[in-house]
């Protein structure tokens, strides 16, 4: 029934296309989801019987555990001993103790760190380095703490005990089989083993697809997946690799020899989903090019994450307006990760005239001193015509960003010193600074530089290969949605 979900994306990243993030978080959804339900399953299905009593005493545990995560205790120990006490008494009660691990998960919240909570990070550290003190310390490593969610909080503390200690151990448990012919014809003759391989290979793409059409169909295309359909059936092919929750479930219900052919079937169903995923793909790639786009992008509309939708009137931006691809940057002209950015960006605008790219003010003003300036010194240059001359000159100074600096900039690019001034020491254009910053804040942008690429958030690296693949798989997508619409 459950599908690995480390195991699923391993598969989809050697048989799958190399380009679709759209396609791992879809896989990412189907996975989860269905790990949720095979626990429940558990749960209900292999109880025998119920102790009122204890199960009461488990939900009553765990509804302080909720209480005390909405204000925000952050101490481990008090969750540890929360969690075994619900453990034992979920136990006790004849429920099998493994939902109080799903529900305490579900409880570890993931989201970008607020730029409130950033902001007061930097506070406390500048107050441990002008007075050293342990104190100090303390509080500015626990500043630096709650500013992350504790979802990747918990990820760094605990990744090297469950990759390298506890999944090796429960794999080595319970996948323990022998293969030889003689198991593998005992297995084949099996219903179970057979049962396990035909609901993988064949009941998981056509309970994925089955459920997704159906949901299209029943929401009018409201709710639809964000992949075309060859995604979806890959996906779910993928999705037939089960091992560490489906040999949970096989231990549960079988024992004996039917348990060892019902770990052959998950075994041999993994290999099996995962050439079937191959095969999938390869049939699509064979496919006329307008067929094989809508295959495999679907449908054009998407989440857009970008709060403030680019405004030519508004924006500054350079290259083609009607470029296909739109690559946004929130910037800070101190930011030296910026500084890094600009030759990327620069490189990528002079491979073609398929993209333009649009900057946003975002200056970090408690970690750099003249970033507000510089923003304001740049819009004062726009008013005279000469944005995008400043800002090159701002990124490529970027430790020479005071009033004098900034005044021997607008000189070298002949403005009108005396105006430029004038606005920027009036701070007469300090609202379209803030109006950037506001956007910022709508979008859950904390940090510089962050990329937007036609309206979805680019996470990960930003040098010029990665930018590169993602800009054409962007184009790409625009043009799948041209050749649905027949354009």
């Amino acid at each position: 029934m459950s599908t690995d979900t480390a195991f699923a994306l391993g598969a989809l990243a050697l048989v799958g296309p190399r380009f679709s993030d759209r396609l791992r978080a879809f896989m990412l959804t189907v996975a989860v989801i269905d790990d949720l339900v095979a626990l429940a399953v558990i749960a209900i299905v292999y109880t025998d019987s119920i102790d009122a009593v204890p199960l009461l005493v488990a939900i009553g545990v765990f509804a302080v555990i909720v209480g005390a995560s909405k204000v925000r205790i952050r101490g481990g120990v008090v969750y540890l001993l929360l969690g075994i006490v619900a453990w034992v008494a979920l136990f006790e009660s004849g429920v099998d103790p493994i939902i109080i691990g799903l529900a305490m998960g579900l409880l570890t919240w993931a989201a970008p760190a607020e730029r409130g909570d950033l902001e007061e990070a930097t506070d406390l550290f500048r107050r441990f380095r002008e007075q050293p003190t342990p104190e100090l310390a303390r509080s500015a490593r626990l500043g630096l703490e709650s500013a992350v969610s504790p979802n990747e909080r918990l990820q760094l503390t605990y990744h090297p005990w469950t990759s390298y200690v506890i999944v090796p151990l429960f794999a080595l448990a319970n996948a323990g089989v022998v293969i030889n012919g003689d198991s593998l014809s005992q297995a084949f003759a099996s219903p179970i083993t057979l049962g396990i391989v035909v609901g993988y290979i064949a009941g998981k793409p056509l309970g994925i697809a089955g459920t997704s059409w159906l949901l299209t169909r029943l929401t009018g295309g409201r709710v639809r997946p964000p992949v075309g359909w060859t995604g979806v059936i890959a996906a779910g092919a993928a999705a037939g690799v089960g091992f560490t929750i489906a040999l949970l479930i096989a231990a549960l219900a079988f024992s004996g020899q039917d348990l060892d052919n019902a770990k052959i079937g998950i075994i041999v169903a993994g290999l099996g989903a995962t050439l079937v995923s191959a095969a999938v793909y390869r049939i699509t790639l064979m496919l006329p090019e307008q067929l094989r786009l809508r295959a495999i992008f679907g449908p054009p509309e998407t989440v857009v994450d970008l709060a403030v939708p680019v405004d030519p009137e508004i924006d500054h931006i350079r290259g083609p307006e009607e470029a296909p691809v739109t690559l946004l940057e929130y910037g800070d002209f101190e930011c030296p990760y910026c500084g890094r950015a600009e030759p990327v960006i620069r490189e990528l605008l002079a491979d073609g005239g398929d993209i333009r790219y649009v900057w946003r003010h975002l200056p970090l003003n408690d970690v750099h001193d003249h970033a507000q300036l510089a923003s304001e010194a740049s819009e004062a240059a726009h008013l005279q015509g000469r944005f995008w001359d400043m800002h090159d000159l701002l990124l490529s100074h970027q430790g020479e960003l005071r009033p004098r600096d900034l005044l021997r900039y607008a000189d070298e690019l002949g403005l009108d010193t005396e105006r430029f001034g004038e606005d920027v020491r009036n701070h007469r254009v300090a609202s379209r600074v803030a109006r950037d910053v506001d956007s910022a804040d709508l979008s859950g942008v904390s940090g510089t530089p962050t990329f937007f690429i036609n309206g979805r958030r680019h996470y990960g690296p930003y040098d010029i290969d990665t930018l590169s693949k993602v800009a054409r798989l962007a184009g790409a997508r625009v043009a799948a949605a041209a050749v649905r619409d027949g354009r």
